[in-house]
């Protein structure tokens, strides 16, 4: 059943994508997803690059790793007959709400200063670290929705090419292509119209993600109450 959330985890990355795209181009060259730009533009400022915003990036990186934790704590060790346990699906949906609920606030007040932007950007990585960590209990490695750097690295090793078996290549590949298109979605309304409308599009995505990724869960919980106790009693 595990093989049936890679559609709504590729629109959770295509997601991930587009609200990278936002926050970079829209908040100050900030990544609210992809933590790797972010240490590494830390770096940078560190070593006096001018221009980079250090506590931009290192706001985005403390919530991220906040809502992981938070995500880790609601869902651990968490019964029950499906991959994603139900406060993982909460988390889900909770982090669509409040993206919806900041890109209504956009919308509204317009641009945010540079408080207000602090804020967003860590309220974006809070959703976006609880999402990596919720859907983490499905289990499909190339899907964590918020990096593909490993998936390239197990698209390449594993391919015929290098000599591998060549599996998984789809799955990979599509999760590579969903998260570019996602960021290409979002520049492309964040620089031709504003940020507000590219954060009303990245929520929608996430919101359709969490939709989707709710039926699937309903099938395999009405699968196991189908199938009965196991048995060895659970």
């Amino acid at each position: 059943m595990t093989k049936s959330y890679e559609v709504p985890l590729l629109v959770l990355t295509a997601a991930t994508g587009a609200v990278d795209g936002v926050s970079y181009l829209a908040l100050d060259r900030v990544f609210t997803g992809n933590m790797t730009g972010n240490v590494l533009f830390i770096g940078f400022g560190l070593a006096g690059v001018s221009g980079l915003p250090v506590l931009n990036n290192l706001v985005a990186l403390l919530t991220f790793m906040l809502g992981a934790v938070l995500a880790a704590r609601l869902t651990r060790g968490a019964p029950g007959p499906a991959a994603l346990p139900a406060a993982g699906l909460a988390i889900l949906v909770g982090g669509s709400v409040l993206s919806l609920a900041l890109a209504g606030f956009w919308l509204v007040t317009g641009p945010p200063a540079h408080g207000a932007m602090l804020v967003v950007t860590g309220l974006l990585a809070l959703v976006l670290g609880a999402q990596a960590a919720a859907v983490k209990h499905i289990g499909i490695r190339d899907l964590s929705t918020v990096v593909v750097t490993m998936t390239m690295v197990n698209l390449s090793t594993d391919s015929r090419a290098a000599g591998g078996p060549g599996t998984a290549w789809l799955r990979r590949f599509g999760a590579i292509t969903t998260m570019g298109l996602g960021a290409f979605v979002s520049a492309v309304l964040t620089l031709r119209v504003n940020g507000a409308v590219a954060l009303v599009v990245a929520g929608a995505l996430l919101t359709l993600g969490t939709a989707l990724v709710a039926v699937v869960r309903r099938r395999e919980v009405a699968a196991a109450a189908t199938a009965g106790p196991s048995p060895n009693g659970h």
